[in-house]
């Protein structure tokens, strides 16, 4: 269950518990599964990020990274993929600007 008013850590056997989910789904490379997973569960959507599913040259990407915004300086991290082999969760400081995920994400506007 999610604790609102606790810390990333908290909060982070349920983020790991959607992610786990997600990737034993047949969408486990769709990032907006990983997103309205967590969205159901009462993570905030706006505090989201999320990569790209598909490479720059249209493949499927070997890792997804997604996350969650947490307070004013943690982040909930999740990576799966290919590359990773098992689903793998953090929580993480955050970056400047309140980001979690370095580089470019996707929008998060379904």
């Amino acid at each position: 269950m999610l604790v609102p008013d606790g810390t990333a850590t908290d909060n982070l056997a349920l983020f790991t518990a959607v992610t786990a989910k997600v990737w034993g789904s047949d969408d486990r490379a769709r990032g907006r599964e990983y997103v309205d997973a967590l969205v159901a569960a009462g993570f905030p959507k706006d505090r989201m990020q999320v990569t790209a599913d598909q490479s720059t040259v249209g493949r499927a990407a070997e890792s997804l990274q997604f996350s969650v915004a947490w307070g004013d300086e943690e982040c909930l991290i999740g990576q799966v993929g290919t590359s990773t082999g098992e689903p793998v969760t953090a929580v993480m400081p955050q970056l400047a600007g309140g980001r979690c995920l370095v580089g470019r994400t996707r929008p998060i506007d379904w």
